[in-house]
């Protein structure tokens, strides 16, 4: 069974390159949440091995650790593995503060290390 990702407020070429990379690396399939509310109700409805939260939502510019703290805070979806897609390293040690795996950056998507921490969460 493939591995389910969840990308939550990416543009629509960053998700593109995102889904193409998990698609190849780990025959990922991935689908699209664009702010919490959607996000919440995906991981609510879907069965998903990990969500990717863009650091600044594309619809409206806001915090994608605002994000991330709802997942981890609700409930029925704090289990879910979360990683901040971010460039800032200060970013992702906060993301870590909240729960999170440390993540990635997009111009790091294709580096080893990238591949080895989606690795470690997919199993």
């Amino acid at each position: 069974m493939p591995k389910r990702v969840l990308d939550v407020g990416n543009c629509s070429v960053d998700f593109n390159q995102i889904r193409s990379m998990l698609m190849d690396q780990f025959q990922a399939e991935v689908a699209q949440a664009h702010g919490p509310i959607d996000a919440i109700e995906a991981v609510r409805s879907g069965s998903f091995d990990l969500v990717l939260v863009n650091r600044k939502l594309d619809a409206d510019y806001s915090d994608g650790l605002e994000v991330l703290r709802l997942l981890k805070s609700t409930p029925e979806t704090a289990h879910v593995p979360v990683m901040l897609i971010t460039n800032y390293p200060e970013s992702q040690d906060e993301a870590v503060q909240l729960g999170a795996e440390y993540g990635f950056g997009k111009k790091s998507l294709y580096a080893e290390e990238t591949k080895q921490r989606l690795s470690k969460v997919f199993g």
